[in-house]
């Protein structure tokens, strides 16, 4: 099935790719639907990102566990 250095490496890459072009599109939309939007920018604590953060990336690492490695104890 999947090896888990293959699998590491994949989740890596992913996490690289969405995080590097998340950053750059929230850039470019700020700054251009700054001046025509009607919403306003809320500044959220730092420590509220990290935390969604990871508990995003707990529960992405849980469900792959669940639906990829994990063995069934009664078979």
């Amino acid at each position: 099935m999947f090896s888990k250095k293959m699998l590491w490496g994949t989740l890596t890459a992913l996490m690289l790719l969405t995080g590097l072009s998340g950053v750059t599109l929230a850039e470019m939309s700020a700054h251009s639907s700054e001046q025509t939007s009607q919403f306003h920018r809320i500044e959220q604590p730092l420590g509220l990102k990290v935390g969604v953060a990871i508990a995003g990336l707990a529960l992405v690492g849980l469900e792959l566990w669940w639906f990829l490695l994990y063995k069934n104890p009664d078979s």
